[in-house]
């Protein structure tokens, strides 16, 4: 019998509010799928591309960022520098021939908990028709 595909992610989160979101989220019980490996970030304006590609070099099938909302950023104007650098990462995913899907980014909230839940369901379920990343994964 075929074992089913379970996507495996790496969320880069933001300290301030996503980060708060994904943990509102489990103290408050609600569920979502345990595919998700979060790292917290001071801002998501930190994150360098060379942390997404790694991530998808070390094996991760998808990688989401995630910060406050724009003009709510905790650094001014972090969230918008992160907004305009991970969109060329979107192309260069492309360029590479990784499908852009495969990364995502979005803004969440440090009340939005239930926001958070959604992102992660909907992101497993458009990682899963897909299947396993082997682009960039090392062999070794």
């Amino acid at each position: 019998m075929a074992e089913e595909f379970e996507p495996r992610i790496v969320a880069f989160l933001c300290k301030w509010c996503s980060s708060a979101g994904s943990d509102l989220a489990g103290v408050s019980r609600m569920e979502y799928p345990p595919n998700v490996v979060p790292i917290q970030v001071m801002c998501s304006g930190s994150v360098s591309p060379l942390y997404i590609f790694s991530a998808f070099n070390k094996g991760a099938d998808g990688v989401l960022v995630s910060g406050c909302h724009p003009g709510d950023c905790h650094y001014i104007k972090g969230n918008y520098y992160a907004r305009r650098r991970l969109n060329l990462v979107k192309q260069l995913l492309e360029y590479i021939g990784l499908e852009p899907e495969r990364f995502q980014m979005s803004w969440i909230s440090a009340a939005e908990g239930t926001k958070y839940t959604q992102v992660i369901k909907d992101f497993v379920k458009e990682l899963k028709p897909l299947g396993p990343q082997s682009k960039l994964r090392r062999t070794p």
